[in-house]
């Protein structure tokens, strides 16, 4: 069978590996660091002098039933039984008050009916404008042409949104999985996510939470049913051209030595690296996101998961018994300058507004990471600027949550992606292959 190599260890490249490992071709992947996940991944930090490490997921990763392609990578590397699925959104507000949204016994995209109108942290008037902002979603998604040249928040102020509506609603839902403000985020990008996940299906919007830390998704272990697959960590891939890639090696090694060829290429690099390596990459722009790991002496919530309301943390997710919560904030600018220090600070003061026990709770110990890159921005006029998995050079193919899937940047845009160069590797080694798992319609 025809050799393939692939650059870079996150999602993208790891769902390429696994596809193409299971149609029987020779795979070999490099990863620069030495673990594998990408920005999807977790790692032992050390959050006190005398503690044993931690082992953390670098921010809260969630997925929703709708995401058809990552829940097939998963099943192709047999850990689809380590993700907990939950029925459940809770909304949460200062004062502690919970709203929960479950669906009910109508068929979709009626399914929310009887829980969304129970809702109290909205009133009638926004409830009611949020239905027909439902309504003209469905008819105007496939229609409206402009949906890529105007923001989210553009559009939801044609409908006439209240402020309550947007904050407490649609905000809560689209900043957090699109990673982009309103303002910011194209309209097409705020219709599809919210069709997909909320809509299209009774079950999609279902929130699977992995039940181990990400990292352990993608062990050694795993890869063991695909035999033709080899995984090489620390080895960073320093250039890609037809001829081959140039992989990084021992202090004084020939470069001869460190020369990798095969019949086909795939990089899945991020997109800011692509340049680095001799390839052209697009002119995107990144959305940051803030991950926040709070330890406790004490249980302070029993709650599983929920969305805060009205204030800075956006998330919250339990962990541990309700004594380790991880809070995540999306498209997180107003704390790229802040101290780590200040950053908990913030996040204590609002889980106080919450949970009441967390006023009496001891902090053990505390952790921020800043994911700068996180994902690119899915700007108004952006879509135009994502590649399609061709190179441009004959047998190197894309691929990346940033190439153009149809998806914004989530875990199920980096496996689209993945799977799409794989079926551009098999159709020019004349082997042609479906991997890729169509949309719920």
């Amino acid at each position: 069978m025809p050799k393939v190599l692939i650059a870079g260890g996150g999602l993208a490249g790891l769902s390429a590996a696994a596809a193409l490992g299971s149609a029987g071709f020779e795979v070999d992947l490099f990863e620069a660091r030495p673990f594998l996940g990408g920005r999807a991944t977790s790692y032992p930090i050390c959050t006190s002098a005398e503690g044993e490490p931690e082992v953390i997921d670098n921010c809260q990763h969630i997925l929703l039933r709708c995401c058809v392609n990552l829940l097939d990578f998963y099943g192709r590397l047999g850990v689809r039984d380590r993700i907990k699925f939950y029925r459940e959104f809770y909304f949460l507000e200062p004062g502690g008050r919970i709203n929960v949204l479950r669906r009910g016994r109508l068929p979709a995209p009626f399914h929310f009916a009887g829980s969304f109108m129970r809702l109290h942290c909205l009133g009638r008037h926004d409830k009611r404008l949020i239905v027909r902002a439902i309504i003209a979603m469905r008819r105007e998604r496939n229609r409206r042409k402009d949906l890529d040249r105007i923001s989210m928040l553009d559009w939801l102020l044609q409908k006439r949104q209240t402020p309550h509506a947007i904050d407490r609603f649609w905000r809560q839902i689209l900043v957090s999985a699109v990673n982009e403000d309103l303002e910011r985020m194209a309209a097409t990008h705020g219709f599809q996510v919210f069709w997909q996940g909320f809509l299209s299906r009774a079950d999609s919007y279902e929130m699977g939470i992995p039940s181990v830390p990400l990292g352990e998704l993608y062990a050694a272990g795993a890869w063991k049913r695909l035999g033709s697959v080899h995984i090489h960590v620390r080895s960073p891939v320093e250039r890609i051209d037809e001829s081959g890639f140039l992989v990084g090696g021992e202090a004084g090694a020939e470069t001869a030595d460190r020369l990798r060829t095969a019949d086909h290429y795939i990089c899945a690099l991020p997109f800011e690296r692509l340049e680095s390596v001799g390839l052209d990459g697009p002119k995107l722009e990144h959305s940051p996101i803030t991950g926040v790991h709070l330890w406790f002496d004490r249980e302070v919530t029993t709650l599983p998961h929920a969305t805060l309301l009205d204030r800075t943390m956006q998330w919250m997710f339990n962990k541990d018994s309700g004594k380790y919560l991880q809070l995540v904030v999306s498209a997180s600018r107003d704390l790229t300058n802040l101290s780590r220090s200040e950053i908990i600070d913030i996040a204590i003061g609002d889980l106080r507004l919450y949970f009441p026990r967390v006023r009496d709770a001891i902090l053990v110990k505390a952790h921020v990471i800043k994911e700068q890159r996180a994902t690119f921005s899915p700007a108004p006029e952006t879509e135009a600027l994502r590649p399609t998995p061709e190179s441009g050079l004959p047998k190197v193919f894309l691929a990346g949550d940033w190439t153009r899937t149809g998806w914004p940047a989530t875990m199920e845009g980096a496996v689209r992606s993945g799977y799409m160069a794989a079926e551009g590797v098999a159709q020019a080694a004349g082997k042609p292959a479906r991997f890729l798992v169509p949309d719920i319609s």
